[in-house]
């Protein structure tokens, strides 16, 4: 059970990350975005890119950091894969959901969305093939924390756990503690209103898009490092990631979080009772639950 726990946690900060920016575009602009989880994608192959082209440029940062799998130079090109990947959200939204906002309705961007999420998905496929591909060729050995009962875990998942925790805080402190923090917040409640006050809305926008992207593709690059890069990483957790979403709250941030480690224990829990192939299943049940008991998700309020 202890191991299961363990890798629900860490399935959860993966998940939570990709939620925030989620919540954040559905609660200001009121429209479901699948193609928010293809940015997960998006950022996992621009880290690739950027750690090819890094470590051909600069073969000296390519030294490992053990015991880790990860080199200087893919940490590099996680922040560059990060920054493309916000710019790249800011631009879908130039081109396709900016220009429906403003002459047709939230349904329309849905659907809109399903096309986005399609055309990137393929796109992806066509330059870099259906084959999956892996940060790092080499064997991670899992570190055996206790035999009775078995508990193992690689050094990979202690820092893709630490590192989503501490963006996490950050971005708490950003939200808490600052005026953009505070502007921001203003925006995904009541974005009308916080223009009234004062708040640049367009630049908001902007910031909230390159935030999510930035956090979608963080979230990426970390489920690819415990697992495999391929095209389909949208759609495979598209689902979760809405679960994390609706569970925690519409709008709220740490709803987001708090969702992401539901649905990520949850999943994980169950296989101890039931084969692997129902897990995704649950994701449904949780979101099926919540809105239930809880219409309103667990930290989310009602908005009129």
């Amino acid at each position: 059970m202890i191991q299961h726990l363990l890798d629900g946690i860490l399935v959860g900060s993966i998940l939570s990350l990709g939620a925030i920016g989620l919540t954040l575009v559905m609660h200001t602009l009121r429209f479901a975005n699948f193609s928010h989880a293809e940015l997960l994608s998006v950022g996992a192959y621009a880290a690739l890119v950027f750690d090819g082209i890094f470590g051909a440029l600069y073969p000296q940062i390519r030294s490992t950091l053990d015991p880790l799998s990860l080199t200087w130079s893919l940490i590099l090109a996680i922040l560059f894969a990060m920054i493309v990947t916000g710019l790249s959200a800011i631009l879908i939204d130039k081109l396709v959901f900016r220009r429906i906002r403003e002459k047709g309705d939230e349904l329309s961007m849905v659907f809109a969305s399903f096309g986005v999420a399609m055309v990137l998905r393929n796109l992806i496929s066509l330059f870099f093939g259906l084959k999956s591909q892996l940060f790092s060729n080499d064997i991670a050995f899992a570190i055996v924390i206790s035999r009775d009962p078995m508990i193992l875990v690689k050094p990979d998942q202690v820092f893709v756990l630490v590192a989503a925790l501490m963006v996490m805080l950050l971005f708490h402190l950003i939200l808490s503690r600052t005026t953009f923090g505070y502007a921001l917040q203003a925006v995904a409640e009541n974005p009308v209103l916080a223009q009234i006050s004062g708040v640049n809305l367009s630049r908001m926008l902007k910031m909230i898009w390159l935030i999510g992207g930035s956090l979608a593709a963080l979230s990426g690059i970390f489920y690819g490092l415990n697992n495999q890069i391929n095209p389909v990483i949208g759609r495979d957790l598209v689902l979760p990631i809405f679960a994390a979403t609706i569970a925690g709250g519409i709008g709220s941030v740490y709803g987001a979080v708090l969702g992401g480690f539901l649905v990520g224990i949850a999943s994980n829990l169950v296989l101890m009772i039931l084969p692997s192939g129902y897990s995704p299943a649950v994701p449904f049940l949780i979101i099926l639950g919540v809105l239930i008991l809880r219409p309103n998700g667990i930290l989310g309020e009602a908005r009129a």
